[in-house]
C-alpha cells in the first residue's frame, strides 16, 4: 500500500498544535508559582504542595486518558479515533485556564484547595487533546523524510508558541498587580480558541487512518500478536507493558529531565526580572530565547544530514542545553541575560525539533512488536513525565527559597543567589542526568528505525 504524502499546509496546520501546547505550557510554567507565591500570598510550601499533589494526580490521569481515548466511540467511524477528543479537549482547556488565575480572596487553606482543584481540572482537559494530538503524528506522517520535514515545520510554528507563552505576559503582567495576571489569562484563552481553528485541518484523520483503526478495533482477539495490547486489556497491564520497553523508558526519562530543567529555567526568568534586574521587563530576554531557537533549527537540520539517528541527535542537543544553561549563572546585566538566552535557545530549538521524530521512532518499534497502534498509554506517559516536572520545579523553588530567606528579603544576596541556582545550575544538572540515563538505556539506532518503518509499510500499519 502506497503511503499518501502530506502537503506543507497540513504540516503547518499540525504544527499549530505545538503552538497551542507551548503557548499554554509556557504561561503556566512561568506564571503560576510566582502568581500564587508573590501576588496572592500563598506560602511557597503550600504552593509547592498543590503542584506536587497535582503531579501525583497526573501519575494516573495522563496514562488513563490515553488508555480510555484509544477505545472506539460513536464518532470514530466518521471522524476518527483522535479528532473528536482533540477538538473538545482543546476548547475546554482554553476556558479552564482562566479559572487558575481567579482564586478567592480568602484563607490560605481555601486558596490552596482552589489552586489544586483548578490545575487538576485544567490538566485533565489539556491532556485529553494533547495526548491524542501527539498520538496522531506516527500514523499521519509515516515516512522518515516526511517526519523530519513535518517536525521541522512544527518546530518553527511551535517556537512561536514558546515565544507567545513567555513573551506575551511581559506586555500585560505587572508585578504587584494580581488583576493583570487575570487579564493575561483571558487573553490567552481568546488567542487559544483562535489557534484551534487553524489546528483542525492538520489533525483531521484521513479515511485510510480511520479504516485502519476500525479494522483493528474489529479484529478478533485470537489475532493478537505477542505483547500486543488491546482495548480489552486492563489499564494496568498496558502500563506494565509500557514500562518494560527500554527505548521507550529511555525517552521518557530524558523527556522528564528536559522538562524539569526547562520549566525551572523559564519559571525563574520572572524572578530574574523582578529581583535581579530590579523590576525590568523580561520581554527581550524571552525574545533572545526565541531568536536562538529559530536560528538553531537550520543548524540541527544540517547536522541531521551527518548524524542519521534521531536518538543520538536528541542526546546531543540535550547535552548542549546543559552546557548553555551555565552562562545564566553568571550573567549580571540585562543584555547579558538576553545573550545567554539566545545561546540557550540554539540548543533548545534542536531538542524541540528532534523529540517528536525521536518519539515516533520509538512508537514505530512498539507497533512492529505488538502489531497494533495502541499507543495512547505510551503518549499518556509522555504527558505525565512533562507534568511531573512541575513538581520538581515547585519543590526546588520551595527548598531554595526557604534556605535562602526569600520570604524574608527577596532582594538579599542569598535570595538572589538562590534565584540564580534555580535559573541555571539546577537545570544544567538535571539535563546531565537525563543524557547519562538516556545513553545508558537507549539502543535504537538509525538502521533499526528505518527497518521498522519499512515493516510497518508492508503490514499496512
Amino acid at each position: 500500500m502506497e503511503t499518501k504524502r502530506n502537503g506543507i499546509g497540513v504540516m503547518a496546520s499540525y504544527g499549530m498544535g505545538k503552538f497551542l501546547a507551548e503557548f499554554f505550557t509556557g504561561a503556566f510554567a512561568s506564571l503560576v508559582f510566582k502568581y500564587y507565591e508573590t501576588e496572592i500570598g500563598l506560602s511557597a510550601g503550600l504552593t509547592a504542595a498543590a503542584i506536587v499533589l497535582y503531579s501525583v494526580w497526573n501519575a494516573m490521569n495522563d496514562p488513563l486518558i490515553g488508555y480510555l481515548t484509544a477505545r472506539p466511540t460513536v464518532l470514530s467511524a466518521r471522524f476518527g479515533r483522535r479528532f473528536p477528543w482533540i477538538f473538545a479537549g482543546a476548547i475546554a482547556s482554553c476556558l479552564a485556564f482562566i479559572l487558575i488565575f481567579t482564586p478567592p480572596e480568602k484563607s490560605q487553606a481555601s486558596i490552596f484547595l482552589y489552586l489544586l482543584a483548578t490545575i487538576c481540572v485544567y490538566d485533565a482537559l489539556y491532556s485529553m487533546w494533547e495526548v491524542n494530538y501527539q498520538s496522531i503524528f506516527p500514523d499521519k506522517f509515516r515516512l522518515g523524510a516526511e517526519r523530519s520535514k513535518a517536525a521541522g515545520i512544527a518546530t518553527v510554528v511551535g517556537v512561536l508558541g514558546v515565544a507567545g507563552g513567555a513573551v506575551l505576559p511581559t506586555f500585560f503582567v505587572r508585578y504587584g498587580k494580581p488583576e493583570t495576571y487575570r487579564l493575561n489569562a483571558f487573553l490567552f484563552a481568546s488567542l487559544g480558541l483562535l489557534a484551534i481553528g487553524t489546528l483542525l485541518p492538520g489533525v483531521r484523520e484521513t479515511r485510510d487512518m480511520i479504516h485502519r483503526f476500525m479494522d483493528q478495533a474489529k479484529a478478533p482477539s485470537g489475532r493478537k500478536t505477542r505483547g500486543a495490547s488491546r482495548a480489552s486489556d486492563s489499564f494496568f497491564s498496558q502500563v506494565g507493558e509500557a514500562l518494560k520497553r527500554r527505548n521507550f523508558l529511555a525517552f521518557i526519562l530524558l523527556y522528564f529531565f528536559y522538562q524539569s530543567a526547562t520549566i525551572s529555567m523559564t519559571a525563574s526568568i520572572h524572578y530574574v526580572g523582578d529581583y535581579l534586574l530590579e523590576g525590568r521587563s523580561t520581554t527581550l530576554i524571552f525574545a533572545g530565547m526565541l531568536g536562538g531557537a529559530l536560528a538553531g533549527v537550520p543548524v540541527w537540520l544540517g547536522l541531521k544530514r551527518y548524524i542519521r539517528s534521531n536518538q543520538k541527535l536528541l542526546a546531543l542537543s540535550a547535552g548542549a542545553l546543559s552546557l548553555l544553561c551555565l552562562p545564566l549563572m553568571i550573567a549580571k546585566s540585562h543584555n547579558g541575560f538576553v545573550i545567554s538566552m539566545f545561546g540557550w535557545g540554539l540548543a533548545f530549538g534542536g531538542f524541540w525539533m528532534l523529540m517528536t521524530p525521536a518519539m515516533a521512532d520509538v512508537i514505530d518499534e512498539i507497533v512492529v512488536e505488538t502489531g497494533r497502534r495502541d499507543d495512547g498509554v505510551y503518549l499518556g506517559f509522555r504527558a505525565f513525565a512533562g507534568r511531573l516536572a512541575y513538581a520538581v520545579q515547585a519543590l526546588s523553588f520551595w527548598i531554595i527559597h526557604s534556605l535562602s530567606g526569600f520570604s524574608i528579603d527577596p532582594r538579599s544576596v542569598s535570595a538572589k543567589m538562590g534565584i540564580r541556582l534555580h535559573t541555571a545550575l539546577i537545570p544544567s544538572i538535571l539535563l546531565v542526568c537525563g543524557v547519562v540515563v538516556f545513553m545508558a538505556i537507549n539502543r535504537l539506532d538509525a538502521d533499526s528505525a528505518e527497518k521498522n518503518r519499512k515493516i510497518l509499510e508492508e503490514r499496512g500499519l
